[in-house]
């Protein structure tokens, strides 16, 4: 089943030339369900321009008659709701087919499609703005930017920031077969009525036509001109939800426009989703000048929900929850990411958290919530209260697993709150303990801000213009989204007061980095894919020595 849109004009976007599409009609998830309507006696129409058009008459597929997908596939327009109300998003749809028969309830699946549906809310409240236009006066080369201690030599014109309120979007990536086609119409056909534009393309084409684009652009303007900025209002204007699938890099030439242009959609307050079949930090593997696109990777990592479809066999019969361990920023999706990590590390048959104590030295330790061996505390309850080394040493002796909700940015204010932190990371990381956060701000500014980075590196005598402030802004911002870089930083940064203590929030850094992979996650949950049951049994015994040796 394939995309559809109420109302398609001929395909224009994302260039000015018409992109052919097979003639051959389908049935999207409206048309289905019109159909099953008709059969009950009732039909489903649209009405557009005063005429009454039945669903069937609106799509088309996706599918030629070889029956491989093509690639040229591209729909868009302003979006004509029907007669389906706002708040029936993907879950509800997922739900209408699971009821009908056509598909199969899928629990790890089901995880999935709630994070489309929290996107799907998070814009019912989400109005784009106007799209800015920038002149080609204002794309020709500046001067040089001063940031020479970040190796910056570019003089493209400065992108806008990205608007705080851009919903954070969706990096949907498995193998063939992982559904990802099906999840991408889920959520496409079911986009509210407050996003006025919507476009769905293949990436390879979209490329094709981005680069006929700046040809044209440079044409015009010469090849001074930041064509990249110039082209990125143009499909802007056309789409405020801009969906991908199969999202890849395999050229050079992509590779190195990739982050302006992305950056400049989302200034623009374009909301991205994309599938693909491989990480980000996949993408591009071994590729030319591949240190062009590491920006690109870093970017999607932290303005996307990087989701893993592949549904991994769980011995403990608990699915794995589908995105990392860290969720950034508080919203309304933090509640969800807590639950699922809580089912998946807790007790599977007794979810439920209950409040426990622990003794160390004669003192008690009040553990709030509690659910298996994992213990779920706020910030302020494990960090903000008197706690010390101690403490986490007893702790990290009971339990296997720790929640920590609403951790806030740490700058020097906080410093006395950020060395407890990390204390208890390090005792953690020592017990090979699993860690999940939901975090004020992202992991790379969790204990310097961008503000003080700058005033840092004024005290240190790096040049930092204030007068090209937005400059200064993007390229404090990439280096924060690099984790590596942002390490390199603290242990050379002069915000801490000695050499050790600059060393001990680097450490925290990389050990957190370490504790978010793959592997440290599954570790001894007794996954088939590492070995099932004697792989948790295994690594019980490993974890009790642990514990009678730091007795």
């Amino acid at each position: 089943m394939r995309r559809c849109s109420l109302y398609t004009p001929p395909v224009r976007l994302p260039s000015t030339q018409a992109v052919i599409v097979g003639s051959r009609r389908g049935l999207c998830t409206r048309c289905v369900r019109g159909a099953e309507g008709r059969r009950n006696g009732s039909g489903c129409s649209s009405s557009i321009s005063g005429r009454r058009i039945p669903f069937a008459c609106l799509t088309r597929s996706a599918w030629p008659s070889s029956g491989f997908r093509q690639l040229a596939t591209v729909t868009t327009g302003p979006l004509e709701q029907a007669r389906v109300p706002d708040y029936y998003g993907p879950i509800q749809e997922y739900d209408h087919r699971v009821a009908a028969g056509r598909i199969r309830e899928d629990e790890h699946q089901r995880g999935i499609i709630q994070s489309l549906q929290h996107l799907h809310d998070d814009l019912l409240d989400y109005h784009a703005r106007p799209v800015e236009h920038p002149t080609v006066e204002s794309l020709k080369p500046k001067k040089a930017s001063l940031l020479g201690w970040f190796g910056s030599k570019s003089s493209t014109a400065a992108i806008k920031e990205i608007p705080g309120d851009l919903p954070r979007g969706l990096y949907l990536y498995g193998d063939v077969g992982s559904g990802k086609t099906m999840l991408m119409d889920l959520f496409y056909d079911t986009l509210p009525s407050t996003v006025k534009s919507k476009t769905r393309i293949h990436f390879h084409n979209f490329m094709q036509d981005v680069h006929k684009r700046l040809h044209k652009t440079k044409m015009l303007h010469g090849n001074d001109v930041d064509a990249v900025q110039y082209v990125a209002a143009e499909i802007a204007e056309q789409a405020n939800v801009l969906c991908f699938d199969e999202f890849q890099c395999t050229d050079v030439a992509d590779a190195m426009i990739l982050r302006r242009l992305l950056e400049s959609l989302m200034s623009h307050g374009v909301v991205l989703v994309t599938t693909s079949n491989r990480h980000p930090d996949e993408l591009y593997k071994n590729g030319i000048q591949r240190e062009s696109f590491v920006p690109a990777i870093h970017l999607l990592k932290s303005r996307l929900h990087v989701i893993n479809l592949n549904s991994p066999t769980d011995y403990r019969k608990i699915p794995r929850p589908p995105s990392g361990v860290y969720h950034t920023p508080l919203d309304s999706h933090a509640a969800s990411h807590i639950q699922k990590w809580l089912r998946f590390l807790g007790d599977p048959d007794d979810v439920a958290p209950h409040p426990e104590t622990q003794k160390v030295w004669g003192r008690e330790i009040h553990v709030p919530r509690v659910s298996g061996r994992c213990a779920w505390f706020t910030f302020q309850e494990l960090i903000g209260r008197a706690t010390g080394a101690a403490d986490y040493l007893e702790l990290v002796r009971c339990y296997d697993a720790f929640i920590i909700s609403d951790v806030p940015g740490m700058t020097y204010r906080e410093r006395d709150l950020a060395r407890r932190f990390i204390t208890f990371i390090d005792a953690v990381y020592e017990a090979h303990g699993k860690l999940v956060l939901t975090t004020a701000a992202p992991l790379t500014q969790l204990f310097v801000s961008p503000e003080e980075l700058r005033d840092s590196l004024k005290k240190e005598g790096k040049v930092v213009d204030d007068d090209a402030h937005e400059s200064v802004s993007h390229a404090m911002q990439h280096m924060m989204e690099d984790v590596d870089s942002n390490i390199d930083q603290l242990k050379s940064s002069s915000l801490f007061s000695g050499e050790e203590e600059r060393f001990a929030f680097a450490r925290a850094l990389s050990r957190l980095t370490e504790m978010s992979s793959k592997e440290w996650v599954e570790r001894g949950m007794g996954l088939e894919a590492s070995g099932g049951k004697k792989e948790r049994d295994d690594w019980a015994k490993v974890r009790s020595r642990q514990m009678e040796d730091s007795m």
